[in-house]
């Protein structure tokens, strides 16, 4: 039975820095620091604040006593005006002896500076001192004579006082008297000393409190910004923004959570990503490959670690940062290793032909020894059969790829892998159906061939390299829409558990090695937005599509 996984690809796809040192170690000449400045403004703006609040609540105080000794003024002089024996009295020849005891009771019980009771005309029937009885009220009395009440703020004989004054009607409705009631302001003064001294209190509390808050966090700042003036932050982040554009290697931070801080241009090139949309997003969420979102979300320490994205091979270094104790994230840096890998790659293919050149060669020699002692035996029709018989074998081979691969690229590989495997024991057959012609480089970059069909016949050849009999058979197949590339082997086969898996960085069918050659595999049908089968029938079978575009020059 066949089982098979299909998988398709779509096409598209802290610092420490030599600077100024002058400027870090002027001491006094380069000026307060952020923090200290902050600071003094700050406490400038808590003490405005405080100030101005408490000379805000002392005026709202000061005018309510005012309000409230208005009031009251006006309720007492009302009061006394209604009351029947101030009426009675006025006019009378003894209308101080009647009132003067009345005023003064009325004064001692409700706290009134004064209670002053006269006639229409001014005359003062009663008075707190005794002496100035009969003499002239000082105020203005015109509105009250005229039947209205009458309040003022005014200096009399005992000084500034808040006072009221109300007529007295006669049993016609007429004037007949006047009371006056006041308050004086030194009164008022001396019930507002008590509320003063708590505002004061409660001002200076909020003075120490709203300064020592500020020194608390003007502390905090000046550990985060390390004691630097203005101008210096200024100048470090002109320097670090022009660096972090400059650098070709890409850069990023990400927090302990996860989530990327800061991804300066060339991270945003070699990861094909938007700069913009990157910051404050999590490593999960940027579409990067499993393997190296996981690397770079860990937070572990990495060295040179190479990862396969759609487009590129990179070496990825992550480094954790801490500073007094904590946890600050983790810088990790990018570096291209896409051309050194390809040419890596077909140095290798290279290499593996020169190896099979100079095997090949060894066993020539060999054989040509056997030649020449079987003739010096006299034996020389078995010196022309040995010898006939490696030549028709290799040139078979030979024959075999030229005539069905026109195309020079793919001919090299298949020839280079099939010299490479047969010193391993393994033998490399091209299907009957096999046929490229040379027009295949306009449509398919050489590179990708060589990684294609390169690290597909090295998997089959690691795969069955303890088989019995190995073998691998090729096909090679274009038409006008697509080139086929099929590898397959007699070997276990690939559990479809593990068939998702194959394409990924690090997989390989060797017990601790790290595979690269498939997932570079992977990348480059991505690149061409191909597809590529896994088949298990009688042991593994890789099938690659790959759509034929135009190759850029």
């Amino acid at each position: 039975m066949c089982r098979s996984l299909r998988v398709e690809f779509s096409s598209t796809n802290v610092f420490a820095h030599p600077w100024d040192e002058m400027s870090r170690q002027a001491g006094a000449g380069r000026g307060w620091s952020l923090a200290r400045r902050l600071f003094v403004l700050q406490v400038v703006v808590v003490a405005l604040v405080v100030v101005g609040g408490t000379v805000l609540a002392w005026y709202d105080a000061r005018v309510r006593a005012e309000d409230a000794a208005t009031e009251e003024v006006v309720s007492v002089a009302r009061t006394l005006a209604l009351q029947p024996a101030v009426r009675d009295a006025m006019g009378r020849p003894d209308a101080s002896a009647a009132l003067q005891p009345l005023a003064e009771a009325v004064r001692a019980e409700t706290g009134v500076t004064f209670i002053t009771i006269m006639t229409p005309d001014g005359v003062r029937y009663t008075h707190p001192d005794p002496a100035r009885i009969g003499e002239r009220f000082l105020g203005h009395t015109e509105q009250a004579r005229a039947g209205a009440v009458f309040t003022e703020t005014y200096t009399g004989s005992l000084g500034p006082s808040v006072r009221a004054v109300v007529p007295v009607f006669d049993g016609a409705h007429r004037v007949s008297g006047l009371v006056s009631v006041g308050i004086t302001l030194r009164v008022l003064t001396s019930e507002l000393s008590g509320q003063v001294t708590a505002l004061v209190l409660v001002a200076a509390a909020a003075l120490v409190l709203g300064g020592l808050l500020t020194y608390l966090v003007s502390s905090r700042l000046a550990r985060l910004t390390h004691g630097m003036t203005p101008g210096e932050l200024s100048r470090m982040y002109e320097y670090h923004d022009a660096t972090l554009h400059a650098v070709r290697e890409g850069l990023l931070l990400v927090s302990p959570s996860g989530r990327v801080t800061l991804c300066n241009d060339g991270a945003a090139v070699l990861l094909s990503l938007d700069p913009a949309e990157v910051r404050g997003h999590h490593v999960s969420e940027l579409g990067l490959p499993a393997p190296l979102a996981e690397t770079l979300g860990a937070g572990q320490r990495v060295r040179d670690e190479v990862h396969v994205t759609d487009d590129r091979v990179l070496l990825v270094n992550v480094s954790a940062v801490r500073s007094e104790g904590r946890e600050l994230g983790s810088v990790v840096t990018l570096r291209d290793h896409t051309e050194l890998q390809a040419l890596t790659g077909e140095l290798d293919t290279a290499q593996g032909l020169a190896e099979s050149l100079r095997s090949q060669a060894h066993e020539s020699a060999n054989r040509l020894h056997a030649v020449v002692s079987l003739i010096e035996l006299g034996r020389a029709e078995e010196a022309v059969g040995l010898a006939t018989a490696e030549l028709e074998q290799a040139q078979q081979l030979t024959d075999r790829v030229v005539g069905a691969v026109t195309e020079p690229v793919l001919a090299a590989v298949l020839l280079g892998k099939s010299a490479e495997a047969s010193e391993r024991g393994v033998e490399v057959v091209l299907s009957p159906d096999t046929e490229v012609d040379d027009t295949l480089l306009g449509h398919v970059d050489a590179r990708d061939l060589v990684t294609v069909l390169g690290n597909l016949i090295d998997n089959a050849v690691e795969a069955i390299a303890d088989v019995p009999h190995p073998r691998v058979e090729v096909t090679a197949r274009s038409t006008d829409e697509h080139v086929l590339i099929r590898v397959a082997d007699n070997g276990p086969g690939i559990d479809p558990d593990v068939a998702q898996r194959v394409f990924q960085r690090g997989w390989s069918t060797k017990e601790g090695e790290r595979g690269l050659g498939l997932a570079l595999v992977g990348q480059s049908v991505r690149r061409y937005g191909g597809s590529i089968d896994v088949t298990n029938d009688g042991g593994a079978v890789f099938t690659v599509l790959l759509p034929l575009r135009e190759v850029a020059r």
